[in-house]
C-alpha cells in the first residue's frame, strides 16, 4: 500500500512540476526553508516527511532540531504580532522541538508550497489529499510544516536559523504559518 501511495505521489507531483531549464540549458536551483513544527516532530512524522522531501526531487543541504524559546519564536513570526491568534502561536512553536532544513532544487520555493499544501490542514485533507499537511496536520495552527513564501523570505527565514546570509537578504514580510 505504502509503495502504491509513493508511486501516486511521486507520479502526480513530476506530472505537475515538470523540469524546467533557463534560456541557456542550464538549470537554476534555488534554496528554501523547510520547518517540521512541533506537533511534526513528536508525532513522529519526520522521517516520513524526509522521504517525500527526497523523493520529490529536493536535497536536504542542512538540517538541525533547535527548541524555540518565546523570544526566537516572536522574532520569526514578527509580522504576525498584532494579530489575535499570536500569543496562541508562540505557544505552540515553543511547546516542543522543531526540525529546520535547508531544502534546494530548481523552483524550490514554489514546489516546496505546493508539496505541503494549504495552510489550514483540515482543507488540505479535502483539496490536497496527497500534501504533507493533510498527511499530519491537525487545522491552520498545528498543521505540523512551515514553508517560506517567497525567495526573499527563504533568505531571511535560513540567515535567521543558520546564519547564512544570501544575496537580497532584506527582512521582509512572510504571510505563511
Amino acid at each position: 500500500m505504502i509503495i502504491r501511495f509513493i508511486f501516486f505521489f511521486f507520479l502526480l507531483f513530476s506530472l505537475y512540476f515538470p523540469i524546467r531549464s533557463s534560456s541557456n540549458g542550464s538549470t537554476e536551483e534555488e534554496k528554501t526553508l523547510a520547518m517540521i513544527k512541533p506537533d511534526g516532530v513528536l508525532g513522529n512524522y519526520t522521517e516520513r516527511i524526509k522521504m517525500v522531501i527526497v523523493e520529490s526531487g529536493f536535497s536536504i543541504i542542512r538540517e538541525t532540531i533547535t527548541q524555540l524559546d518565546e523570544h526566537r519564536a516572536s522574532n520569526f513570526y514578527v509580522e504576525h504580532s498584532s494579530k489575535s491568534f499570536f500569543s496562541g502561536l508562540i505557544k505552540y512553536m515553543t511547546s516542543g522541538p522543531v526540525l529546520v532544513m535547508i531544502l534546494k532544487k530548481e523552483n524550490a520555493v514554489a514546489d516546496w508550497r505546493t508539496l505541503i499544501g494549504p495552510t489550514d490542514a483540515q482543507k488540505a485533507k479535502i483539496t490536497h489529499p496527497h500534501s504533507i499537511r493533510a498527511m499530519c496536520g491537525l487545522d491552520s495552527e498545528k498543521n505540523c510544516v512551515h514553508g517560506s513564501d517567497s525567495l526573499e523570505s527563504a533568505q531571511r527565514e535560513i540567515s535567521f536559523f543558520f546564519g547564512e546570509i544570501s544575496s537580497g537578504d532584506a527582512v521582509g514580510e512572510h504571510d505563511e504559518l
